[in-house]
This record gives C-alpha cells, sequence and structure tokens, in this order.
C-alpha cells in the first residue's frame, strides 16, 4: 500500500460496500463516524480519526491536546491541517501502521457495534467512495465505477478476515513499533477493551489527563 499508481484498483459499486457519509448503511466503517469512543493510556478519545490525527504529533503533546478536544471527527482533523508540515519525519512511512492500529482500537474497544458494522459487508469489497483521495478511498470514475489505491478499505477487509478466522487475537491491540510512540507524553503500551463505559464530549478530558 503505497503511492505507486499501479496499486490503483477498480471497483463496480453495485458489488461492493461502500461508504462515504456516516448516515449511510456502511457509514460506521469510516473514520468520521462518531460513537466509538476510545481509550488509550488512560486518556479519552472520541474517534479513531482523533487518535489518528494526534499521532502525527508525538513531540508537539500541545497539539495533540488541541486535537483530542474537539466534538467531533471532521474538528479534529481539521484542527491538524495547519500542523501537518511539522508531522512526526517518519510520517509517510509509519501512517499505514497507525491507521492499522487505530481500527485495531476501534474494534477492540467497540467490539460489539464495529464487528457488527466489519461483519454486515460479508464478503464484499469493501471501498470509501471519496471526491479527492484516491489514497485511503477511491473515486467515480464512471457510471457505478470507482478506482483508487483504497488503503482504508483494504485495512478494513484485512480486519474483516482476521475477525473471521481468530477474533481473540483482536482482543488486544499491541503498540506499533516505531520510536517516539507516544500520545500527551504518555508512552503508548499494549491497549485493551475500554475500562470507562463512555467518554465525557468536553473540551477538558485532554487537560485532565495531563494534570
Amino acid at each position: 500500500m503505497n503511492g505507486d499508481p499501479r496499486d490503483f484498483r477498480r471497483y463496480k459499486r453495485f458489488e461492493c460496500a461502500v461508504f462515504r457519509k456516516t448516515t449511510e448503511m456502511h457509514g460506521g466503517l469510516s473514520n468520521m463516524a462518531g460513537g466509538f469512543p476510545l481509550l488509550v493510556e488512560g486518556i479519552p478519545v472520541l474517534s479513531a480519526e482523533a487518535l489518528y490525527q494526534a499521532c502525527r504529533f508525538p513531540h508537539m503533546p500541545d497539539v495533540q491536546k488541541l486535537i483530542l478536544a474537539q466534538s467531533s471527527p471532521m474538528t479534529a482533523k481539521m484542527k491538524s491541517k495547519p500542523y501537518r508540515t511539522d508531522s512526526r519525519p517518519d510520517w509517510e512511512m509509519v501512517k499505514v501502521p497507525i491507521m492499522k492500529w487505530c481500527l485495531r482500537i476501534k474494534l477492540a474497544q467497540n467490539w460489539d457495534k464495529f464487528s457488527h458494522a466489519l461483519l454486515s459487508t460479508g464478503s464484499k469489497a469493501i471501498v470509501e467512495d471519496s471526491s479527492r483521495d484516491t489514497y485511503w478511498g477511491a473515486r467515480e470514475i464512471g457510471p457505478d465505477l470507482l478506482e483508487g489505491q483504497n488503503v482504508l478499505g483494504r485495512l478494513l477487509m484485512e480486519l474483516r478476515q482476521k475477525l473471521h478466522s481468530s477474533p481473540d487475537d483482536l482482543r488486544e491491540v499491541a503498540p506499533v513499533p516505531i520510536c517516539c510512540f507516544t500520545l500527551l507524553e504518555r508512552q503508548i503500551g499494549v491497549v485493551g477493551k475500554r475500562v470507562y463505559p463512555s467518554v465525557r464530549r468536553t473540551s477538558e478530558t485532554a487537560s485532565e489527563a495531563v494534570a
């Protein structure tokens, strides 16, 4: 999964489990879907998208705090944009393993809901329909035809396969084996089931975690 144009794939929409809006049938597969709270090293995180974006900046805990304080996945993503030129220097090499890790945590800590979302796709190809992003998703190039690398969709299909073959192995998530893998200056270790039943939707949660 890289930027090589030869890695582009074509998908027939009617043969796939396609998601674009979070309100659609397979919308829960999107990183922009709410209702999948996480807890990493005691730090509440409202979405997989917020966790992914925060992982860009282990060396900038104040930026991580800003991202984690946002009430929606989209605003968390937007808050990261002004700082992206300061992303960790190996970001392009580690972003896919980090995304895979975020999806694993989303499953481990929202088991019933997210496993249902994955398994409801059956054996269909999972495709994120995007108007612009042909790396994480695929864009429409003709009537009912999508083209792109669809990296997010392929990671979700890989996770679905593991859910079928070895679900017990997905209950805990090891950290990505890279340097400086921290959240709000806390070294990230093995992440398991979320301890708390819910996450308070306030801007104070991330601040309290480092108080």
